[in-house]
């Protein structure tokens, strides 16, 4: 029998650092999927320039002479290319999760990979979501005077306009002026232009996804748990490289500033934690969920090193953490020049219908399955169920809160749970909407059922969106379709081989 591969910290702490670093690693077994990956998004990025969310008119392919690729046979050869692309990259993230099942991969396999699937997609057009185009009109709001919390880009006529959805044109911003503000910094710089702000907007996010690869590892130690496999299921997860970076999605810094949060506040940096949740609750809203979990944990640091009594420690970290989030955020505020009114515009998802929350799913079943029985009046069941879903959400979360307080590892499994209450239980949510949680359970879901199953839902999720930015959800097939890859998935990592059988292959 082969002796174990796994690595060790002594051999993890020390790669080979700079480009010949990445040149041994991308020429040895551990590069495989690194270099089956890059195929996949450089297929992407390809077919995006056809099938994924282009422009309504655009002129940069049409001097190419290639506008061909959106229309007819180029729109067919467009959309297999990026749904070839898809599958590859799905394949070498399921391979790379059978290593992490047997152990045999380091976090520096994993960030450097991360590397190589994300540079091809950097030159992408927006693929899976045409919401880049809102944040652009939503910052030029803001840089020509207008407060984008009162009025929707409609508003503001220019170029930028005539890409956002038509339901997103009259809603007003729903993000923290954190956001805002760097939508107002990319509009300044590139103006109207649509491909270059697309372009720095995704440049933007890199923080966000570098904080994540940070913070993921070192949450999941802090608990005992795998630094390479949380990388697996919050970094290298196609939801965060295909369609937070490739979609050019916010949720990419809200995320990554949340778990360098609760990193920093496990790293008995409380204060700093409260910082950058106060930061990234400025991106947006749904963050806050975390705040009053972390709260539980600088308690349990002032109980440990101060010796002080549970209700004092409470109350000190309380007062502390609310202090600091007040703070942060008015500072935030006063630089984008904007008050609170997007908390207000946060009702404006239930323009979104879709089977990705459950009101809406209950909705859908009773208007099809009544619907053959008696009339079924499907837009007002839609408002009893999302009443019913809101209702649920500020039963749980309190509930939720009180149950996981704790230690630490608890007040990380009740943010998890808050949040796929939350997602769950919204009017409506988006495939992305799922990175939240998600980020969270990489270090808690790491048994070979929880990587499974997380495996398959990504999947799904990842799939049942089409690459212009609609969804599959209402068409059969499609959901046949993307059901069946979920369960390829799934059983490709429920059923893998044991460790020791893996090292002898």
């Amino acid at each position: 029998m082969a002796t174990s591969s796994a690595p060790t910290q002594e051999s993890e702490s020390r790669p080979r650092k700079g480009v010949s670093g990445l040149v041994d690693f991308i020429r040895s077994p551990d590069g495989k999927p690194a270099r089956l990956g890059f195929l996949g998004a450089c297929l992407i990025t390809l077919g995006g320039l056809g099938a994924g969310s282009t422009r309504l008119h655009d002129p940069l392919l049409e001097s190419m002479g290639m506008s061909w690729l959106r229309f007819g046979h180029g729109l067919v050869v467009s959309s297999l290319l990026l749904w070839g692309g898809v599958a590859v990259m799905l394949v070498s993230w399921l391979w790379l999760g059978r290593r992490v099942i047997a152990h045999t991969v380091t976090e520096y396999t994993m960030v450097a990979t991360t590397g190589f699937w994300l540079a091809p997609l950097l030159l992408s057009v927006p693929v899976f979501s045409r919401d880049t185009y809102s944040y652009l009109a939503q910052g030029a709001l803001l840089r020509d005077g207008l407060d984008p919390y009162a009025v929707g880009p409609v508003d503001n006529v220019n170029s930028l306009l005539d890409n956002v959805s038509p339901i997103w044109t009259t809603t007003t911003a729903p993000y923290g002026p954190a956001f805002i503000l760097i939508a107002k910094f990319v509009t300044l710089i590139v103006g109207d232009h649509v491909v270059a702000g697309t372009m720095l907007l995704r440049l933007c996010m890199l923080p966000g996804l570098v904080l994540l690869i940070w913070a993921a590892p070192r949450v999941a130690r802090r608990i005992g748990a795998n630094g390479p496999a949380a990388l697996w299921i919050c970094v290298l997860n196609p939801l965060v490289i295909i369609h937070l970076m490739g979609g050019v999605h916010n949720e990419m810094l809200m995320v990554g500033l949340m778990m360098a949060a609760i990193a920093l506040t496990l790293g008995d940096r409380p204060g700093w934690g409260v910082t950058l949740i106060a930061l990234a609750v400025a991106v947006k809203a749904t963050a806050g969920i975390a705040l009053p979990f972390m709260v539980w944990m600088w308690m349990h640091r002032l109980r440990e090193k101060r010796q002080l009594g549970p209700v004092r420690a409470f109350a000190v970290a309380t007062a502390a953490s609310a202090a600091i989030f007040v703070a942060v955020f008015a500072v935030v505020s006063l630089l984008a020049g904007v008050g609170l009114g997007w908390l207000t515009a946060l009702a404006g998802s239930v323009k979104i219908i879709n089977w990705l929350t459950l009101p809406t799913a209950a909705a859908n079943l009773v208007n099809v399955i009544g619907g053959l029985f008696l009339p079924v009046n499907f837009y007002a069941v839609l408002e009893v169920t999302r009443i019913i879903g809101v209702a649920t959400i500020a039963i749980a979360l309190p509930l939720l809160w009180w149950r996981y307080r704790h230690d630490d590892r608890e007040a990380l499994t009740g943010i998890a749970a808050a949040m796929l209450v939350v997602v769950l239980f919204v009017p409506a949510a988006l495939p992305w909407y799922y990175t939240w949680p998600l980020a969270i359970l990489s270090a808690l879901a790491q048994s070979r059922a929880g990587i499974a199953v997380i495996a398959g839902f990504s999947t799904w999720i990842m799939v049942i969106f089409k690459p212009d930015g609609s969804h599959g959800m209402y068409s059969w097939i499609h959901v046949l379709l993307a059901t069946a890859c979920a369960l390829a998935a799934w059983y490709s990592l429920s059923h893998t081989a044991e460790p020791a059988t893996m090292e002898r292959q």
